[in-house]
């Protein structure tokens, strides 16, 4: 008689057993001192229900420490920003703007700036997918910001990162994918003039 292969183990429920990353326990951090500063958890509470998430391995165990919790309306889940430059150019900011997790860039004839110098944003890390084209895609980050550009391809026009590699602690990674295309892609910190107008009109929307 023939021995049967014994039957595979079942395997984990990824919605349960799923691994949680250095960045999902910060999240997790940062949304129980939100709930604290609004009373809606004491700090007793925050210190135990701190010390818990650090300690989490998966996100069923995160998602207990916040399923009391009002659901935050992230950044990170709405649609992908798409600009086009088109035949006359396309451009946000330097106002005050929502920063999506995901931001769509082609350069078109007219070319695209995306100024992100004063976003407030709190995700950890914004993916950005510029073409380039014919007239080129400029990105501009305020100081402190770092970008990440192995994942772009230079085309004719190429890839500058023209920011620092000092990324301070709480600000989002900028990830670049996509190509340079024929006029280029450009990251970088605020020029001089920029930066006049930054300081003269801090405030500004």
């Amino acid at each position: 008689m023939t021995a049967q292969p014994p039957e595979p183990s079942p395997l984990p429920a990824p919605s349960t057993e799923l691994r949680a990353s250095h960045d999902d326990r910060e999240a997790v951090v940062e949304q129980l001192r939100d709930a604290a500063a609004e009373g809606r958890i004491d700090l007793d509470e925050l210190d135990s229900r701190l010390e818990q998430a650090l300690q989490s391995k998966t996100h069923a165990e995160l998602a207990v420490l916040t399923a009391d919790l009002p659901r935050l309306n992230s950044s990170a889940s709405q649609p992908p920003l798409v600009l086009k430059g088109g035949m006359y150019g396309a451009s946000r900011g330097p106002g005050r703007w929502e920063v999506p997790g995901h931001v769509i860039a082609h350069g078109g004839v007219g070319g695209v700036k995306v100024d992100f110098t004063r976003v407030e944003c709190r995700l950890t890390e914004v993916a950005v997918e510029a073409h380039g084209e014919t007239s080129g895609v400029t990105l501009v980050i305020p100081d402190g910001w770092a970008a990440d550009t192995s994942g772009m391809d230079p085309g004719v026009g190429g890839v500058k990162n023209e920011t620092t590699p000092d990324r301070l602690p709480g600000t989002p990674l900028i990830r670049l994918t996509g190509s340079g295309g024929v006029g280029g892609v450009v990251i970088r910190h605020p020029n001089r003039r920029e930066r006049r107008k930054l300081h003269s009109n801090p405030t500004q929307g």
